[in-house]
């Protein structure tokens, strides 16, 4: 299998410093990682299993910002890459993943690039992004506008997605951060037929070992965790689209 690309999706702090899934006290938000080169520009990262790229004819592109695009990780130690790995350990050769995570991308930077993500092949679009709109207080209702038009974007093209929730960190305010978590389940609620995680760093977030030294971004471990709660999905999800084998 390969992987075709490693676009580094990155939002950086994602919201959580030392922090407890429900109790975050953040202070100053880490400084964001200047953006990568051009999406275009992307290189290629053979997998393990030597597959080529004509072989590969299902595509998940994990829309995203720094933890999507695996900050101070190398690409195969970014959850994209180890989901990849586990659909292959489960017999599914024609699964490709495609990391178009960027560093400190918001709703917005998705919006405006989620057109370059569709390339032949992608079934299926997941969207990981929020964290950096929480960080710079972004109005929740421009947050879901904007990831209302990535998910319209996504259906009219006949792409299924997986919408990924966030949450904000508390130095924003109780009303702020309720506002900002319901932005998430008010859209899964409206596309019924929407695969929907609730919180992306589910048990990872604040664990100074599943997280880098930033305790934000996850560390190998973190990354492998991640993985692990959104393969399950995603495998439903292929299988449903009969990309299985």
């Amino acid at each position: 299998m390969t992987i075709r690309r490693a676009i580094p999706l990155v939002a950086a702090g994602v919201l959580i410093s030392a922090c407890s899934l429900r109790n975050v006290s953040c202070g100053t938000p880490p400084a964001l990682q200047p953006p990568p080169p051009d999406l275009t520009a992307a290189s290629s990262t053979p997998s393990a299993s030597g597959d080529s790229a004509e072989t590969v004819r299902f595509k998940i592109a994990f829309l995203g910002d720094s933890l999507t695009a695996g900050l101070n990780l190398v690409s195969q130690q970014a959850y994209p890459a180890v989901i990849q790995d586990m659909f292959a350990a489960e017999g599914y050769t024609q699964i490709e993943s495609i990391n178009a995570g960027i560093s400190g991308d918001t709703t917005a930077g998705g919006r405006r690039r989620v057109e370059q993500v569709f390339e032949p092949g992608v079934r299926i679009l997941v969207v990981a992004l929020g964290g950096n709109d929480a960080l710079r207080g972004l109005g929740p209702a421009q947050t879901r506008e904007n990831l209302k038009a990535i998910i319209d974007t996504a259906r009219g093209k006949g792409v299924s997605v997986l919408l990924c929730g966030m949450e904000a960190p508390a130095n924003l305010g109780p009303d702020y951060r309720t506002a900002f978590h319901d932005v998430f389940p008010q859209l899964a609620r409206e596309y019924r037929d929407m695969k929907f995680m609730p919180f992306l760093l589910e048990g990872v977030v604040g664990d100074p070992a599943l997280n880098q030294a930033d305790l934000v971004h996850p560390n190998e471990q973190g990354a492998r965790i991640i993985a692990e709660h959104l393969y399950p999905i995603l495998r439903t999800q292929v299988d449903e689209l009969g990309g299985g084998g």
